[in-house]
């Protein structure tokens, strides 16, 4: 390399370091708003797994942060809850203390709502009027604040869909309120991960074909948690609690008795939890597959640690997974089981963005390929 060239790339590293330096706190608050949405995810399943939901009947997005105070306020969230389905069909011989906890599982889980849209929301603007904020980076994250609206707006119409004429809330609307919540965690991690990240040299970077297999990673891991969703909205683990096999057969009885055949895989308890365990096991033996792969490949250092985490988190999830269905779903290896799946979606999003393919800085501007 000439002094001239080794001059220019000293000058880059150093503009790259500055720009980063300046990115940093950004990088933090991306960071956080990603804790916050995780502990948001875990809290969620336990209220799910503890039938909290529908203990709030009111959507209140202002006055509904303030809780019941007197003994009166409880009488009177009591009251409305004896209102619904729910409390008729499920807890009718509920008492009002037991009815204060599952309250207090829902009013946290809107609580984090409301923590995670100020967390977001106010840092992003103080940014934005700061010029902080790399003109590239504004519309993905204003995107993500309306996506964060809409996901309190659509958290609402699942609590709606269980107020009237169901004894539970509808598992469509649960596993969309689930797959937004994930969308919003993956961009806001993917922006954060191209701040802090650094790309590795233009001969050592992985080529298309790794790429490809980390996108398909990513889609079955994101399908098999979808298909969770739709595990815990139908309460379909409390049914066929063996392992590797569903009452002595590889693929249950009834799998296919709803027409059209698709509706099994929303509606049918067998084909749900049937359709779950074959998205895992896919999930699993395909990160297996690769990791044996990067064994043999030159990958670079930082895709090749990450492909093990990924490993790591995959084996942590599947032993969660199955825990949790041979012992009848206890709620803390269940929460578990769920923080295990954005672990696992985490570690494969983090693998993914070590091997892109462009450098991360442009300018000031991270760049996400």
């Amino acid at each position: 390399m000439s002094i001239s060239a080794a001059a220019a790339a000293n000058s880059e590293a150093a503009t790259d370091t500055a720009a980063r330096a300046r990115l940093a706190p950004v990088a933090v608050w991306l960071f956080a708003c990603c804790a916050l949405i995780f502990l948001m995810v875990v809290v969620g399943g336990i209220t799910r797994l503890t039938l909290s939901g529908l203990s709030i009947t009111e959507w209140k997005p202002v006055v509904g942060v303030v809780p019941p105070l007197s003994t009166a306020d409880w009488a009177a969230e009591f009251a409305k809850y004896r209102q619904i389905p729910e409390y008729r069909a499920v807890h009718y011989a509920m008492t009002l203390d037991q009815f204060k906890t599952i309250y207090f599982w829902e009013y946290f889980h809107r609580l984090i709502g409301r923590l995670i849209g100020f967390a977001y929301a106010l840092p992003f603007v103080w940014f934005l009027v700061r010029r902080r904020l790399p003109r590239q980076l504004v519309p993905p994250l204003a995107l993500i604040l309306l996506l964060g609206f809409g996901q309190g707006l659509l958290g609402w119409y699942m609590v709606e869909s269980g107020l009237a004429h169901r004894v539970e809330v509808s598992q469509y609307r649960l596993a969309a309120h689930l797959a937004v919540a994930l969308v919003i965690y993956a961009s806001i991690l993917w922006v954060a991960l191209g701040i802090i990240g650094r790309p590795g040299s233009p001969d050592r970077r992985p080529g298309a074909g790794w790429r490809r297999a980390a996108e398909g990673v990513l889609a079955l891991v994101t399908l098999a948690i979808l298909a969770g969703g739709f595990v815990a909205g139908t309460r379909a683990g409390f049914t066929y609690n063996t392992f590797p096999l569903m009452d002595g057969r590889l693929v249950p009885a009834g799998y296919d008795q709803l027409h059209p055949l698709y509706l099994n895989w929303f509606e049918n308890i067998a084909a749900i939890q049937f359709d779950h365990r074959v998205l895992a096991i896919a999930s699993g033996a395909a990160i297996v597959s690769l990791w044996a792969a990067g064994l043999r490949s030159a990958l670079p250092k930082p895709a090749r640690a990450a492909l093990h985490t990924l490993l790591g988190a995959a084996a942590l999830q599947i032993t969660l997974g199955i825990s949790t269905l041979l012992l009848v779903v206890p709620i803390p290896l269940a929460a578990a089981h769920q923080a295990g799946g954005v672990l696992l979606l985490s570690a494969a999003i983090v693998w993914r963005h070590t091997l892109r393919r462009v450098p991360v800085m442009d300018g000031a501007a991270p760049a996400t390929i």
